[in-house]
């Protein structure tokens, strides 16, 4: 519409072809009512139409109004079947069998008409549907929406806009981050769950379409909700088949992949101009300008910049040489690996949300332990990694064009080491919103940062001398495999001699005994599995399953083996973890008749512990109630060590036996807290813990994300006398933190605190560790890590 409109303002000889009875058939078909958002906010529009962010019907009552002003020629119910011929003489064929003939086309089909298809068991139930056309047509139903784009939040919130129709919406998101949608989406999505007005599941996905029921996988395992509706808007992709037809190379042969174009849009196809969303530019100001820009290309204008050119230049203009914005964009696309396979639309949108940086050499990129969660990509030069913190000589490089970082990406750790220039370097430092967007959008990419992810996951696992050519069939053989919680991945008697490297969540070891399962061990994220049938052979000795939804690295055991037999020091080391694993089913066996009652106990323990959520954590606090007498120390010494604010709640959480999990921050290897944090306030310490700096802005997204409720929102109280005042001459309240009625009381009416996150920083900075159980009087309460208590061989130990 915008290309015809400038056609039609310079007089050129057009037709606009629409395939229905309308125009825009893509924000035709948004939902009645939606606002529609004009984004990005720092583009300058360049268009003959109008367009401002607004409601879906207003939009289009003005392009409907100017198009018609403009006199744009338009033909509609005329869609295109098929293109032949060549530039200056292509001949275009309608479905009702009409033939056209055209020097120049501009294709702007988008992909809508190409939407992913639910791919689960009863996909094609009459339950589901691609598309929302008016929510305000449904009442007093279970509706599902599945997506976390922003059609997807858009349509669950327009579901949920009126109790009136009292429907109970949920949104289906499949990972822990919205990185697709725009941010004020997620905002408003964001307060909706908070209102209750829609269920937000992260990490869910479906499993199974019923009648009545959608059976869901979420990271805890299988569960089954009742549901009368299915809005899947999972995206969609290029009508492949039509555009290749017409003589059109893609960039790849990914399903997602985009068509080749030049930066004046033309394509592989001389005379064929794509633009919009089939180009890989969805948003509407995008489209609009690209619009009237291809336009401009056609009819000769060869001094015509995109209208992200200015924003564009600004970032390239403290990098060295003397290269234009073009120039640039391909510079950077051929030299990183991970951006290879972007068109130039998607690099120049890529760039947006990126900030290129030059580094002199030895200029420090960033330090060991600090924090932040951004990728940076190597596009000249090379970086040196310090590997012992104690001697800046011991140092790895890193190549052009490749990436480092991506350990804060994947896990939210802080840095693990201090990285520095080799030589004068240009490099890309990534957000960790454009890179999750990334790899959601292109699957080259994913694949590249996966790739790299795995193979220094492995070398620094491994160690013992591994180079990544000693390692490079292993890596390439290596398969990354999702895992729902409960699911084995090695089953107890089978044969297999493959290694399992867990790369997210956890694992847990069983040992069948006596026809039950017995609980042997638990594995966090970066322990292996499955050496023992690889080194001495023979069947499968236990079960390993995941704790929680997990990923692992499936390597192949002839590659591996390979490896063990060219490095003795790797193969000692993996003979010493194999005895180690020996050694425990050797002490159940010898033991199974005497004590299958503590086993037994043991087990339901280590089960119990892992259904409320040790399967994730970094570190635990548990309370032994049968040591526990119930005087609070713990929480006293919370508050008085974190500005009067207890960071636990000693009597909520559950119990089994004498053990109680009390509601305490388990530190998560992967923190669904930090997932959607505005101001970027959660980070993770150099001993592990989560903790929230003073950044925070009180949004409550991470109280919303945390699936075990330990983060609460709460202003800091007025500072109390001294414990002396207090011991001597009965000022303030006392030890632990203070009870509303004396905040109150003691509060500056005009000094109003803004309510901020609170939670457990595992005492970080405080001499003697955790205050809890430094003040517990009986022992009763402990700080573990799930790996040193979940084991049989504890039973060992203490002489069972």
């Amino acid at each position: 519409m915008s290309a015809a409109g400038r056609a039609a303002q310079l007089k050129l000889s057009h037709v606009l072809l629409e395939k229905t009875d309308h125009l825009s058939d893509t924000i035709f078909k948004y939902q009645k009512g939606k606002h529609v958002m004009a984004t990005p906010s720092q583009l300058v529009l360049r268009s003959d139409m109008d367009f401002d962010a607004g409601k879906r019907e207003e939009i289009l009552e003005t392009w409907d109004a100017q198009t018609q002003a403009c006199g744009v020629n338009v033909r509609y119910n005329a869609e295109p079947v098929k293109i032949e011929g060549e530039e200056g003489n292509f001949t275009i064929t309608l479905k009702n069998g009409d033939k056209l003939l055209a020097e120049t086309i501009v294709m702007a089909i988008g992909t809508q008409g190409n939407p992913n298809l639910m791919r689960c068991p009863g996909g094609d139930n009459k339950m589901v549907q691609y598309q929302l056309d008016d929510p305000g047509e449904y009442y007093d139903e279970h509706i599902t929406v599945i997506g976390s784009g922003d059609a997807g939040i858009e349509n669950a919130l327009g579901l949920a806009a009126d109790a009136a129709q009292n429907n109970i919406v949920t949104i289906l998101n499949r990972s822990a981050e919205f990185a697709r949608a725009k941010k004020a989406n997620v905002k408003l999505l964001m307060e909706a769950g908070e209102q209750g007005k829609v269920i937000i599941r992260n990490e869910t996905t479906p499993a199974e379409v019923r009648d009545g029921e959608l059976v869901l996988e979420t990271r805890d395992g299988q569960e089954t909700i009742k549901c009368d509706r299915i809005i899947a808007r999972m995206g969609s992709a290029p009508p492949r088949k039509f555009v290749e037809e017409c003589g059109i190379e893609f960039t790849s042969e990914e399903r997602e992949a985009y068509p080749k174009l030049t930066p004046a849009f033309e394509s592989t196809k001389k005379g064929i101009y794509v633009i919009g969303a089939l180009a890989g530019y969805p948003l509407i100001k995008h489209c609009m300008n690209q619009g009237y820009d291809v336009i401009e290309f056609i009819n000769g204008n060869k001094e015509l910049k995109p209208a992200d050119e200015p924003i564009l230049e600004k970032k390239f203009a403290e990098l060295p040489g003397n290269r234009s914005v073009e120039e640039w964009l391909e510079f950077f696309r051929q030299k990183v690996t991970i951006l290879n396979d972007l068109s130039p639309l998607q690099m120049r949108e890529f760039m947006l949300d990126s900030e290129p940086r030059a580094y002199r050499k030895g200029a420090t990129i960033f330090e060991r332990n600090d924090p932040g969660s951004s990728l940076f990509t190597i596009a000249q030069g090379s970086v040196l990694v310090e590997v012992d913190p104690n001697d800046k000589s011991k140092v790895i490089p890193i190549e052009e064009g490749s990436i480092f970082g991506e350990v804060g990406l994947i896990s939210g750790r802080r840095r693990g080491a201090t990285i520095r220039a080799a030589e004068d370097m240009i490099a890309i430092e990534v957000s960790r919103t454009a890179a999750l967007k990334l790899q959601a959008s292109v699957p080259a990419a994913k694949r590249a940062i996966t790739r790299i992810s795995t193979e220094r996951q492995l070398l620094q696992m491994f160690g013992s001398g591994l180079t990544k050519e000693s390692i490079a069939e292993v890596v390439e053989t290596s398969e990354i495999m999702n895992v729902r919680a409960g699911e084995p991945i090695i089953n107890e008697g089978d044969d297999g001699n493959d290694i399992y490297v867990i790369r997210v969540g956890s694992m847990v070891v069983e040992k069948e005994i006596g026809g039950k399962p017995v609980f042997l061990s638990y594995l966090p994220a970066g322990s292996y599995v499955g050496e023992m049938t690889l080194i001495a052979g023979g069947l499968r000795t236990a079960t390993v399953k995941a704790a929680i939804k997990s990923e692992v690295i499936k390597i192949q055991g002839d590659a591996f083996k390979k490896v063990l037999d060219a490095h003795p020091d790797l193969l000692r080391r993996a003979k010493t973890d194999m005895a180690a694993r020996q050694g425990i089913n050797a002490f159940v066996e010898a033991k199974k008749d005497s004590f299958s009652g503590v086993v037994d106990m043991y087990s339901g323990v280590a089960n119990f512990l892992v259904e409320n959520g040790i399967g994730e954590a970094t570190d635990v606090l548990l309370i032994d109630e049968n040591l526990c007498v119930g005087c609070d120390n713990c929480e006293k010494a919370c508050a008085d060590s974190h500005e009067g604010l207890s960071r636990l709640d000693r009597e909520a959480g559950r119990t089994y036996a004498h053990l109680h999990v009390p509601t305490s921050c388990r530190h998560c290897e992967h923190p669904h807290c930090m997932s959607d944090c505005p101001p970027d306030a959660i980070h993770r310490g150099p001993d592990g813990e989560v903790f929230i700096d003073d950044t925070c802005i009180g949004c409550g997204n991470c109280q919303r994300y945390c699936p075990y409720g330990v983060i609460r929102m709460d202003k800091v109280p007025p500072e109390k006398p001294s414990i002396f005042s207090w011991l001597f001459f009965g000022f303030g309240p006392g030890p632990g933190e203070p009870d509303k009625k004396w905040v109150d009381e003691n509060s500056d009416p005009a000094a109003e605190k803004a309510k901020k996150a609170i939670k457990c920083d595992m005492c970080a900075g405080i001499n003697g560790g955790p205050a809890c159980v430094r003040a517990c009087p009986t022992g009763a309460a402990i700080r573990v890590a799930p790996e040193e208590f979940l084991t049989v061989a504890k039973l060992e130990r203490e002489d069972v």
